[in-house]
């Protein structure tokens, strides 16, 4: 293809990227569908060229800034108060379910053996969560379903990519499960390190920089300064990737400007719309290309199209036997969590009034922790999966291109491997058209509803309050406070901020006094600005406010600070 054509295909690509998402809604149908179907189309049109992407452009081009741009936007909170689901689905899933695969495929192609059909097992099994989370945010599923599914197409795809690479290296060699097992526990350790100091370092420069345009620019290279170290060293880039995002995520708040993070947050935005939205139009137009490959090497297209399905159903059936018991857990443990929370209740009442307690040197860190497991366990009581829940998590499983960039990387002397491409194809279409295009139906025959809207605006009013009144006592109350130069602040002025405060927590509210002196209102309006987020970084870390009311609080501070820093 020359230079040209690529222009003109990636002009085409970006054109029908922007219709499908803004079309979606209407049809009623996730954006990842539309564009699987339209790309299937165009793939049959005569005189189309065969479209045939090298693998590694998705693995180690695509897929690193995909995942880390989810992982950023991940509350951490919710990722470790869901870390036990998300890991047995993530981890556990995805192992029982490759080696169902792989024991099926070993019975149906006579020359493959276990290891290799173990190693096609891995490629078929990580869902991908886009489809869902995409039509889960447009229903309104309720916040603890959409952590879990997106929580896991974070993790899933390490896990297969390194159960993939240990298959593979298996059938070139005797096969040792404790060094299989080993290889599996060095490359999720590694990663871990390495993505986790990533992210603190990038974070912590790009703070020394403080300007949106060069941080912003450093973030779109850290999740390859992840990915590369990672992959030299044996372990999953994958992973190291993922704990990138997370740690970004979390302390990015605590040292990033609002301007930095306003910047970051539009720029990532625009980024995974495309990338995200391009491989499933990639997807569906590599159809034409694999059909032709395995007609050319004299094999079955249908034979592959049967045993796709054959897949399909059997991977179908192990998710579903696998999220039973996990729901079946979690509403067996639900009443032990609300006398948890009773008790430390009481722990923390007993706290409070003891005077002793209060002067002890740990005692801050030791009722901060009490605030925290008091939290959780409010969580976990008031948040329980059901079986609703747990149907939608079991039909979610769709596949995507992940699945088949996995399948194409597989090495060319692989015993049929043109036909078993072709069958993860088949599963990522079937999955994501049927299962993706019937969950919105399920989703409202069973009746699912999110946070109740009236609850989420009373809790954010509550959020608002309980900063803005932390940061009138550290600040405005303060009967030392002084500007710097140590005189005192005009009355004027601090009447000024007091009622910038009351518009931030109550933006229905209008009015107010004449400008004072801006230098005197900078000073002050910064002093309260670090108050309040100080405070809302605390509520963040305790974990006392749901992380959706978290964010909208954060949005309506950073909003206010401009507001109020520009007058």
């Amino acid at each position: 293809m020359g230079l040209e054509q690529f222009e003109v295909v990636a002009v085409l690509a970006v054109v029908i990227i922007v219709a499908a998402s803004y079309f979606s809604s209407r049809f009623g149908l996730a954006t990842p569908i539309i564009l699987v179907i339209v790309g299937l189309a165009v793939s049959i049109i005569p005189g189309m060229p065969l479209i045939a992407p090298e693998p590694e452009l998705i693995l180690a081009v695509v897929l690193p800034p995909l995942l880390f741009s989810a992982a950023v936007n991940m509350p951490v909170m919710d990722f470790r108060r869901d870390l036990r689901t998300i890991g047995a689905l993530s981890v556990v899933l995805v192992l029982v379910s490759a080696f169902g695969v792989g024991t099926l495929l070993w019975a149906i192609f006579p020359n493959l053996s276990f290891a290799a059909a173990v190693a096609v097992g891995a490629v078929v099994s990580p869902p991908d969560a886009v489809a869902a989370t995409a039509i889960g945010k447009r229903l309104g599923l309720p916040p603890r379903l959409l952590t879990i599914l997106e929580g896991e197409g974070l993790v899933n795809d390490a896990t297969a990519l390194v159960l993939l690479r240990t298959a593979v290296a298996a059938t070139a060699g005797a096969f040792s499960f404790w060094q299989a097992a080993g290889d599996f526990f060095y490359a999720v350790v590694v990663a871990i390190a390495i993505g986790a100091a990533v992210g603190v370092v990038a974070v912590r420069i790009r703070s020394k920089i403080d300007q949106p345009v060069l941080t912003t620019a450093i973030s779109f290279v850290v999740p390859f300064i992840a990915f590369l170290p990672t992959e030299l060293a044996n372990a999953s880039g994958v992973l190291a990737v993922v704990a990138a995002g997370l740690v970004t995520g979390a302390s990015s708040v605590r040292r990033l400007s609002v301007a930095d993070r306003n910047a970051e947050r539009t720029n990532w935005l625009t980024v995974q719309l495309l990338l995200e939205n391009g491989v499933f139009l990639l997807m569906g137009l590599q159809l034409r290309t694999l059909v032709t490959d395995v007609s050319s090497g004299g094999l079955s297209v249908w034979h592959a199209v049967w045993v796709g399905l054959a897949v399909t159903v059997l991977l179908g059936l192990i998710r579903v036997a696998f999220v039973i018991p996990v729901v079946f857990t979690a509403r067996r443990r639900r009443p032990d969590y609300e006398v948890q929370a009773r008790r430390f209740d009481e722990a923390l009442e007993r706290v409070s009034a003891d005077e002793r307690f209060q002067q002890h040197p740990r005692g801050v860190r030791i009722e901060r922790w009490l605030q925290r497991r008091r939290a959780d366990a409010r969580f976990y009581a008031g948040n329980g999966l059901g079986w609703r829940g747990g149907a939608v998590l079991a039909w979610s499983g769709m596949r995507g291109v992940v699945t088949l960039a996995a399948a194409q990387s597989l090495p060319t002397d692989f015993p049929y491997r043109t036909q078993l491409v072709l069958v993860a194809f088949v599963v990522a279409l079937v999955t994501l058209v049927g299962q993706g295009g019937t969950l919105p139906l399920l989703i409202r025959v069973l009746g699912i509803r999110g946070t109740d809207e009236e609850q989420a605006r009373r809790e954010l009013a509550l959020l608002l309050v309980e900063i803005n009144e932390v940061a009138a006592g550290q600040v405005l109350d303060n009967p030392e406070l002084r500007r710097r130069g140590g005189e005192p602040f005009d009355p004027a002025v601090l009447e000024k901020v007091r009622e910038v405060q009351a518009r931030i927590a109550d933006p229905q509210r209008r009015g107010g006094a004449e400008d004072p002196a801006k230098a005197q209102y900078g000073e002050l309006m910064q002093l309260i600005l670090d108050a309040q987020q100080d405070a809302l970084n605390e509520a963040r870390s305790t974990g006392s406010y749901d992380s959706s009311t978290i964010k909208t609080a954060q949005k309506r501070l950073d909003q206010g600070s401009v507001r109020a820093t520009g007058i």
